[in-house]
């Protein structure tokens, strides 16, 4: 007697998100979530049940302006943009589909990303069409100190001060690569990249330098907290709104992504 060896196809799927509706990427039971939308989608179009796999977890709230996750078929998609044409039919107008593509079958997206980028915005003057997507913060804020302050956060990997409690993390290590605020108007941006992140780790790393900004911090003691793995010394989560996963990069041989420059501003 003989086993078949169950053969699949892979694709990874590139898309963008507003998290306001949803509980976060992540499947949960009787909460809407990003990853049940995309794979009831995914399931009705190709007649058959499919899970898929994300690059990472975003939390409530948090929003993707590119991300990556892959799914199998057990046939090969016979057209890749008509099934993006079609995912785009059919989801909700808060989630759109960039490309689908055939990929190794062994690629991963969660385990084979090599960098991963966060943009966070803040507003400093109300406006009513961007309150989904900025922090509309309107204490005037040093940004050059908050340069200083982030700059420091390239010589560490222990993130434990901005680490949320209980999330059951094997390990607090990260090599952020760059970490760095932009101004642009009314509107600042802090952008981030590292290997990896933790829960919650951006938000209280800008929630710590708005504090910074606004004089309750200077750099040196923003230094220290990081220094200090002391999560009761960071400042509260900045809120979930300005948040943008903005970035997934893989090695060329395993992923090269035609789309992914796209990215939201507001």
């Amino acid at each position: 007697m003989y086993l078949l060896t169950r053969v699949h196809m892979r694709y990874f799927i590139e898309l963008r998100y507003r998290g306001t509706a949803y509980f976060g990427w992540q499947r949960q039971n009787d909460v809407p979530t990003v990853q049940q939308s995309v794979e009831r989608a995914l399931s009705t179009l190709l007649r058959t049940p499919v899970e898929i796999v994300g690059a990472g977890r975003t939390d409530t709230g948090v929003n993707a302006s590119y991300y990556v996750a892959h799914f199998d078929a057990d046939a090969p998609v016979e057209d890749c943009v008509r099934l993006t044409y079609k995912l785009n039919l059919i989801l909700p107008d808060d989630i759109a589909v960039f490309a689908v593509t055939r990929v190794g079958d062994e690629a991963h997206a969660r385990f084979d990303a090599v960098r991963r980028e966060y943009r966070y915005y803040v507003e400093q003057r109300k406006n009513p069409f961007t309150r989904d997507g900025s922090w509309q913060y309107y204490v005037p804020l040093d940004v050059e100190e908050m340069n200083r302050a982030a700059a420091c956060l390239l010589k560490y990997d222990d993130f434990t001060s901005f680490a949320k409690l209980n999330s059951n993390n094997r390990t607090n290590i990260c090599h952020i690569s760059g970490a760095e605020w932009s101004r642009n108007g009314d509107t600042l941006c802090f952008t981030i990249s590292a290997d990896r992140f933790l829960r919650n780790m951006v938000r209280a790393i800008v929630g710590t330098l708005v504090d910074v900004g606004r004089g309750r911090y200077t750099a040196e003691q923003f230094e220290q907290i990081v220094a200090a793995r002391d999560l009761s010394l960071s400042s509260g989560g900045a809120p979930a709104q300005g948040l943008f996963l903005s970035d997934v990069a893989y090695p060329e041989d395993i992923f090269r992504s035609e789309v992914k420059h796209i990215s939201y501003n507001l």
